[in-house]
């Protein structure tokens, strides 16, 4: 018998869109559907042959990994998974495996955040709930400008919305080709010019040594009062804590949070109760069509590693 774990399956969805049937009755499949650490992690991992990580829902850094004396294959969702020692896995002889990834879910959500913070969407609709009418003034995005940190696949994404509104959209990053930018209809400019001049910042790097704290204490005294900050990347791309000081102080216009340091966001976080927020639980990648590909990979590589050619590989 092969016994899968599956981890941090929030919605508890994961046995319907996975055809884990395809895998034939010598496979079982247990869903864990809270968030787990420690020594109930431990005890939850430690008779899997298979464990499927959520994204970076759960790190599995090389001490965890010694003490799973069974586990031989680690699949993440994803081409890759930064919470992963991959090569203390493959000192252990753990295969890692990926999946694919949709590219919009991400930038449609940063939208959504935009729109939200601008148009009081959420307070507008609590205040409605509770009896109450018109109580907030919108900005509109038309004629303001978007800084985009980091213009990859998702940068671009969001870029090529907010020029259909008829923003007037800037870029920046440490490798930015500016050539490219231009062809987009983007104009790339340095970190502080972005800070200074854009009504919007939304970022969309990658999480490393060198971008961590990317926005800090210092970038974000650059930004205006009536700027708004949007992240959808990585929580520790921000400094949290200048970021709620500069909310509560009213020096930014307000901030769209999907990522944060520790997740989930403890119950007493402060930005649970900072005000001029839009916060969502991690959920830029959460949808419907993300999870049927997540999963159908899932099966897939589970299958593959079985019959001895496993697939989509992670630091192969």
């Amino acid at each position: 018998m092969i016994r899968v774990v599956v981890l941090d399956d929030y919605q508890d969805v994961a046995t319907s869109y996975g055809p884990w049937d395809d895998l034939g009755s010598d496979v079982t499949v247990e869903t864990v559907t809270e968030h787990l650490s420690g020594a109930l992690l431990l005890d939850r991992l430690q008779p899997a042959d298979v464990i499927v990580a959520m994204r970076e829902r759960t790190a599995f850094p090389a001490p965890l990994l010694d003490q799973l004396p069974k586990l031989r294959l680690l699949v993440t969702t994803g081409a890759g998974n930064a919470s992963i020692d991959i090569a203390a896995a493959h000192r252990r002889g753990v295969t890692v495996c990926g999946t694919g990834l949709l590219p919009t879910p991400t930038a449609e959500l940063t939208w959504g955040l935009i729109l939200a913070l601008l148009r009081h969407i959420p307070a507008d609709d609590a205040a409605i709930r509770a009896g109450r009418w018109q109580e907030n003034v919108g900005v509109e995005v038309a004629g303001k400008t978007l800084g985009i940190i980091g213009l990859g696949k998702l940068g671009q994404r969001v870029a090529r919305v907010g020029l259909a509104l008829d923003m007037t959209v800037i870029a920046w990053s440490q490798n930015l080709d500016h050539g490219h930018c231009r062809g987009l209809g983007v104009e790339p400019v340095g970190k502080r010019d972005l800070l200074v001049a854009s009504d919007i910042v939304t970022l969309h790097l990658k999480l490393s040594d060198r971008t961590r704290g990317v926005i800090g204490p210092e970038e974000i005294a650059l930004m205006r009062p009536t700027t708004y900050l949007v992240n959808t990347a990585r929580g520790p791309l921000v400094d949290t804590d200048a970021l709620v000081a500069a909310l509560r102080d009213g020096r930014i216009a307000g901030a769209g949070i999907d990522v944060y340091d520790e997740e989930p966001l403890p119950a007493d976080h402060p930005l649970r109760s900072t005000p001029n927020t839009v916060v969502t639980p991690h959920v830029g990648y959460v949808t419907d069509g993300t999870y049927r590909l997540f999963f159908a990979d899932i099966v897939e590589d589970i299958a593959a590693w079985r019959s001895g050619v496993p697939i989509r590989v992670v630091g192969a």
